[in-house]
């Protein structure tokens, strides 16, 4: 309605929409005395409060209704139809784009719906054809799509199935001979608003950078034609000279000039009577002039869209620069083990020079804002936050500083000592850290972002690989070091010596540090346990290979078939149930294992009722039955998951509160945690797709024998066992079948259970499901570390390392996102990805803040 570009932010304000202050058909059209009604989106209603006559509004997040929504609306057409007091009636259906976001294009609730629409159109389009033989005065009826449906059923990605969309103008005005037959005419969305503003007669929104739709007025006398283009030219101008400083040297500003001199001979031309051919050949010049500076007025409009705040920008670079500095600093003395941060003072010159640092900052401040021509960020705050900033920044610059300096005057001490040999440490480092910097570096490429699924597929096959290497040679060749056996730990093959019921280990047990963990021969396995041993990273890739073939994902390889869609289709419903119904087993068979009674229990009654809901909303199939026509939303069966998930994670969380007070319980401890995991586990199984259930049970497929068979024989130390956690669970996320386009987010999984839109525990459970694999794997790793070691230092290196290995990717993209601005994928594929990657963040926030509460015994820490 404004015709304007809209910004990537107004995807996240889309949530909960302002009222729209910019100008707009809307506001224009009630200001001209136009009498307007809207039955729909309530997003109209936020966006336009106090525009509409009469209006109806229909909560536009609760996909998982697609019948009432649409009724709401079209109860009203018989009534409203028949009256003649409205102008402007507007009607939004979002039933189908519901079908789509719960289960795709070919879901053959589509065609159903599709006929709906076909006959509220035939009623729409009848009574006002019945209308203009009353009154003599012709109607427009717009059809059309806000956006298209991508294959996975969603929307917000730049694919063409997404961006392009039908529009249909229906009206008795328009002069169509029987047989014409035109071939579709391409536009752009903000075309509309000015088109539509023409056609009401009102002035075209002053933000407006679209096109008159041409073919809508060219059955007009030329000189009403030529009156229209007139009216829209101007406007485009008249913003092009708002916006861009040297607007003259503009091509389309020349042109909009030359076009005007050449309408002016046409008027004085027309003026004579003259009705020759010279009058009808300079028309159709001035025509072809008008659209040529339409066009290339719209074009330089559209590229001064994008308007930055360099100078915030930039400050706000430094301070994300200034923390991964000191985040990688600080990282051998974190990770040490203390587990401690020590930045030492810095010397009183050293001082006063940071004492001087703020009042610089601030005098650069004072300059940059005084002189800044456009509105800035930073300076619009308050002096007093404004100094804040200087001074945060200072603060930072000055602790890296003596951080480094205390670290190379460190170093010097230490090159003195002799090294130690740990080849395998070396080899598996080298390989965390090329992949963990090639990683970072790929993101500075578009190609890679939208491929980044094929990144994490290589590292982790890499990975195993390495583990395989690693496995083979102690296993067969012995390590090139004499291992260092961890006192009192025995040859036990859990790696971890036995403590007696209900007390903690204590400090004789095996801890999970650098300085004392090495690996064990493997050698003298013998056996099943050998073999296990041998084939573990054959088994994972194996697994990780079935795991791609099920959701094609990026965008080179999203249209081509897989499994999932296989699946998914209509005719293999029962291949489906199966595969989900074992999928389900095996997830109990997994997790039940180090659970309480109650908690196993509840697990299989839950796990029940996930496949009981799949099939009431149509999903599976039971064995009893041929095909499931009575299909509902599942409300209750899907509750009563909810209800089994809550009673674990209280029965976890109880555990750990009764840990917390018998200090001495270490037992207790660890089942709290697992059945917190397994709490939820159950939650994810419920809110993934049924085809994606095969990912939630090869995944702890995988983190059973990592546990088992990789992890505790080899005994990796806390950062390595971290950042393979990472590793696998940025693999699962694109395992899902998500991506880093916002089309691939599953949104219906927020309304499970829900028969009502309520904001808070949809945004949850969306956000969960999206981000189940890292979650997962997370969590996962809380309960290794804990279960594995004594001190809390492990938990602390976890932490840590898990909030660096997020943290330098993060940075290195938002510097990228910064330097690549004007990138022309900056919209459509790294904006996208930089929202991924803050909500990435927020979840590993929350994770090291679990962590950090985990660990109970290490207060320093």
């Amino acid at each position: 309605m404004t015709g304007s570009l809209p910004g990537f932010i107004d995807v996240v304000r889309n949530l909960n929409s302002p009222t729209l202050l910019e100008d707009n058909v809307i506001t224009r059209a009630k200001a001209a005395g136009k009498r307007i009604i809207f039955y729909g989106d309530e997003t109209w209603v936020k966006l336009f409060p106090k525009h509409f006559v009469e209006y109806d509004g229909t909560t536009s997040f609760f996909v998982s209704d697609y019948t009432e929504v649409d009724d709401n609306v079209t109860r009203h057409l018989d009534k409203v139809l028949k009256r003649r007091d409205w102008d402007v009636l507007i009607l939004h259906y979002l039933g189908l784009d519901h079908i789509g976001h719960i289960s795709g294009p070919n879901s053959p609730l589509i065609g159903r719906k599709l006929s709906e629409m076909d006959s509220v159109l035939m009623k729409i389009h009848t009574s006002l054809l019945s209308e203009e033989r009353e009154t003599l005065l012709p109607n427009l009826l717009v059809l059309c799509g806000d956006h298209g449906m991508s294959e996975a059923g969603g929307h917000g990605a730049s694919s063409v199935e997404e961006v392009n969309t039908a529009m249909i103008l229906i009206s008795s005005a328009f002069e169509r001979k029987p047989g014409d037959v035109r071939r579709p005419k391409y536009i752009q969305q903000t075309d509309l608003a000015a088109t539509l503003s023409i056609g009401l007669g009102l002035p075209i929104p002053k933000s407006s950078i679209g096109n008159l739709i041409f073919p809508v007025v060219e059955g007009k006398p030329m000189r009403e034609q030529l009156r229209f283009l007139h009216l829209n030219t101007v406007q485009l101008s008249k913003l092009l000279q708002e916006n861009v400083p040297s607007y003259k040297k503009e091509p389309g500003f020349e042109q909009f000039k030359v076009s005007e001199r050449l309408h002016g001979n046409w008027v004085r031309l027309y003026l004579e009577e003259n009705s020759s051919e010279v009058l009808s050949n300079l028309g159709s010049k001035v025509r072809r002039q008008y659209l040529d500076a339409l066009r290339a007025l719209s074009l330089s409009l559209s590229r001064q869209a994008a308007q930055y705040d360099v100078y915030s920008m930039a400050v706000g670079t430094v301070l994300v620069l200034e923390v991964l500095a000191l985040l990688l600093v600080s990282g051998p003395r974190a990770l040490s083990g203390k587990a401690e941060l020590d930045v030492p003072l810095p010397s009183p010159a050293f001082s006063l020079l940071c004492y001087l640092l703020p009042l610089g900052l601030a005098a650069l401040h004072v300059t940059v804002c005084t002189s800044a021509g456009g509105t800035c960020y930073l300076c619009s705050l308050p002096w007093l936050t404004a100094g804040g900033v200087m001074v945060l920044v200072s603060t930072l610059l000055c602790a890296v500083l003596s951080a480094l300096t205390g670290m190379f005057a460190g170093g010097k001490r230490l090159s003195k000592n002799p090294p130690q040999c740990n080849s395998r440490s070396s080899e598996l480092d080298l390989l965390i850290l090329l992949g963990t910097v090639g990683h970072t570096l790929s993101l500075g490429a578009s190609s890679f972002i939208e491929e980044e699924p094929q990144t994490w597929y290589f590292l982790v096959n890499t990975l195993c690989l390495a583990l395989c290497h690693e496995i083979y040679r102690n296993c067969f060749l012995g390590d090139d070091c004499a291992p260092q056996r961890c006192p009192h730990a025995g040859e036990d093959f859990d790696g971890v010596a036995a403590a007696p019921q209900g007390k903690s280990p204590g400090p004789d047990v095996w801890e999970l540090d650098r300085a004392s963990r090495r690996p064990s021969p493997l050698g003298a396995l013998r056996g099943p346990d050998r073999w296990m041993v041998l084939a573990s990273p054959w088994l994972i890739l194996t697994c990780c290979r079935l795991l791609r073939s099920l959701n094609q994902t990026g965008v080179q390889w999203a249209h081509r078939p897989d499994l999932g869609h296989w699946l998914t289709s209509p005719d293999h419903k029962v291949e489906l149930s199966v595969l989900a119904a074992v999928s389900l087993i095996m997830i109990f068979v997994l997790v039940q294992k180090r659970c309480s009674l109650a908690s196993k229990v509840a697990m299989a009654f839950g796990l029940l009722g996930i496949y009981c809901y799949r099939v009431a909303i149509g999903n599976l199939l039971f064995p009893w039955q041929q095909n499931n026509k009575d299909i509902s939303k599942g409300i209750t069966e899907a509750r009563f998951v909810y209800v089994f998930v809550l009673g674990i994670l209280f029965t976890g969380t109880k555990g750990l509160l009764k840990s917390q007070i018998t200090a001495d319980d270490f037992t207790v401890k660890t089942v709290g945690l697992w059945e917190i995991y397994s709490g939820l586990v159950l939650l994810a199984a419920l809110l993934l797709r049924p085809h994606n259930l095969p990912v939630l049970a090869l995944s702890l497929v995988i983190q059973t024998i990592m546990t088992q068979f990789v992890w505790r024989p080899l005994r990796h130390n806390a950062a390595e066992v971290t950042v393979m956690h990472y590793w696998f669970g940025q693999a699962f996320f694109y395992f899902q079948g998500n991506s880093n386009s916002i089309a691939t987010v599953d949104i219906s999984a927020g309304f499970v259970g829900l028969d009502a839109y309520v904001e808070i525990p949809a945004m949850l459970l969306t956000t969960f499901a999206t981000y189940t694999g890292p979650v997962l794997w997370a969590s996962h790793l809380v309960n290794f570390l804990t279960s594995e070691a004594s001190s809390g230092s492990a938990l602390s290196h976890a932490c840590f390392c898990y909030a660096l290995i997020c943290s330098v990717p993060v940075s290195a993209y938002i510097i990228f996102v910064t330097s690549l601005r004007y990138h022309l994928f900056i919209w459509s594929v790294f904006s996208p990805k930089l929202l991924y990657e803050g909500m990435h963040l927020l979840i590993t926030a929350a994770v090291c803040v679990f962590f950090t509460a985990m660990d109970q015994t290490n207060t320093k820490s």
